[in-house]
């Protein structure tokens, strides 16, 4: 099997560098299903204060990085191996969903690109990355976050990634509804014993996601589904 490179270009390397050195990401790499390589983007800077940002041509508040540290870390990862898709994490973007983590899992290699500060020059989404994409409807302070979604989102889908395959093959919104989890012990402070799982089991199942107050509506058979647009 082909292993999966994932490239993630940072201003803050070693953020993703603890994700990816424990639980699923680690796990993969130790079994030789995924790489990652991080690049600081700081490194491909060519001044005495390492600057990645600059003000906003025209004016107006706030930092915005500079274009030339994101081709130049590029150029250097597409000198390596050939690229695979390049993805700009940004709040514009369009929404992140499993068709996206299933399409990067069977390449052989993911570029991440992560924005920090205001924003990140239009030139590197417009004529650099290949697609730009969100992880929800809200903003956060850089793209580190989003990038440890998609790299879970992506790895738990390799092949021997995850010890209990029809937990990888799992799809939000679109497996079949079932009523509450319940595990050990059986009674625990009075609730959930052996005739609360009983009346559980006869009980009609809960939509997926009421419990955090959406509402996924399923298909005919349990299958299929959309979600209300929620984000987070």
């Amino acid at each position: 099997m082909t292993r999966l490179r994932i490239d993630v270009v940072t201003l803050f390397p070693d953020v993703i560098r603890a994700f990816v050195g424990a639980s699923i990401p680690a796990r993969a790499a130790a079994k030789g299903l995924a790489e990652y390589r991080l690049l600081d983007l700081r490194d491909f800077t060519h001044d005495r204060h390492r600057t990645v940002d600059d003000y906003p041509y025209g004016g107006g508040a706030g930092m915005v990085l500079k274009p030339e540290p994101f081709f130049e870390a590029v150029d250097a990862l597409r000198a390596e191996a050939p690229m695979g898709p390049v993805v700009l994490l940004s709040a514009r973007g369009r929404r992140f969903e499993h068709p996206d983590a299933v399409r990067f899992s069977v390449g052989e290699r993911l570029t991440l690109l992560c924005g920090h500060y205001k924003d990140v020059d239009e030139r590197v989404a417009s004529e650099l990355a290949t697609e730009e994409l969100s992880v929800g409807d809200f903003v956060l302070s850089g793209g580190e976050p989003a990038a440890m979604c998609v790299i879970d989102a992506v790895v738990r889908l390799l092949p021997g990634a995850l010890g209990d395959h029809e937990s990888a093959a799992g799809v939000p919104g679109s497996r079949r509804a079932r009523g509450a989890a319940l595990g050990q012990p059986r009674r625990h402070r009075g609730v959930a014993d052996g005739a609360g799982r009983a009346a559980d089991a006869r009980a009609p199942p809960r939509p997926l996601g009421a419990v955090r107050g959406r509402s996924i509506e399923l298909g005919a058979g349990g299958r299929g589904g959309s979600h209300d647009g929620t984000a987070g």
